[in-house]
């Protein structure tokens, strides 16, 4: 069975024979929780594929909200997308440290979501690539400002009011790519929250269930994979269905998936648990 979109996903040695391609661009989206002792920026300037710009997740965001990384307005994505040298006629090609769910999947998600349609996501990402030691650079790369058109589509995203309208006509299943322990409310969140379990009739599909190789490739499964994976689940592709995990991130890799093996009736809970946990007057399971 192959991926009813197979375009949404590179390989390393489809990436590096396309290195100079004059409608490549490369997105490094890498972006660490505050509990690692990582630095996204240091490491991009330290080494990245060449080519590629630094998307800043958590400076492209709403500056307005409280919660970590939200959908930025429109007119910011489109503003810090044509200075990135991210334009209208390009195909971007999105990575990070991992393999897609250390924000590339996210970055991914954000570029579709704002009209960008011709974007994929390194499979692998860089630790795949540096595995095969293929070229790395250094420093920053100051690309010319383009023009990105974006065109919001507002209803790829859900805010907690329609999550908790959802609770009574349960038209759409809420599925949770965060870790078993941290579903259950049996450990503390990557980003605190003050209460702990899971937003009501969702189910629990971690993200780390549709990657192959985890902890080594972070590669994508094969479409029946993808699919056994959401059987087993007990997620029914043929109905709508809203990602949601810890912040919003690896959501995204939950949605990517689904893209991948052509079910697209789908949104992202963008505040997640970060936001469903941390207000009192919300229900709650565990």
């Amino acid at each position: 069975m192959t991926y009813a979109h197979p375009e949404a996903l590179v390989d390393t040695d489809w990436l590096a024979a396309h290195l100079d391609a004059p409608d490549l661009r490369i997105v490094d989206a890498t972006h660490f929780a505050p509990i690692v002792d990582r630095e996204a920026d240091f490491e991009h300037e330290l080494r990245h594929i060449p080519g590629a710009v630094w998307f800043d997740i958590d400076s492209v965001c709403a500056e307005c909200s409280p919660l970590p990384h939200m959908l930025p307005p429109t007119e910011q994505l489109a503003g810090t997308a044509g200075r990135l040298g991210l334009g209208d006629g390009h195909r971007i090609v999105v990575y990070d440290a991992l393999g897609g769910c250390c924000a590339a999947a996210r970055v991914w998600f954000m570029l579709r979501m704002y009209g960008h349609r011709d974007v994929a996501v390194l499979d692998g990402g860089l630790l795949k690539w540096m595995r095969e030691k293929r070229p790395l650079e250094a420093s920053w790369n100051k690309p010319r400002p383009v023009r990105f058109t974006a065109r919001a589509e507002p209803a790829r995203a859900r805010d907690w009011r329609q999550l908790l309208a959802n609770l009574e006509t349960r038209r759409e299943q809420v599925v949770d790519a965060r870790a078993p322990a941290r579903f259950a409310g049996q450990t503390e969140e990557v980003y605190p929250t003050r209460r702990l379990g899971r937003i009501p009739g969702s189910v629990n599909l971690p993200f780390t269930n549709l990657l192959q190789n985890y902890r080594q490739d972070y590669v994508m499964r094969p479409a029946e994979g993808i699919r056994a994976a959401f059987d087993a689940a007990g997620v029914d592709l043929a109905r709508p269905i809203v990602a949601t995990c810890g912040t919003g991130v690896t959501a995204c890799v939950t949605l990517l998936a689904l893209h991948l093996i052509g079910i697209d009736d789908t949104a992202l809970y963008d505040g997640s648990w970060n936001e469903w946990g941390n207000r009192s007057d919300l229900p709650l399971e565990v």
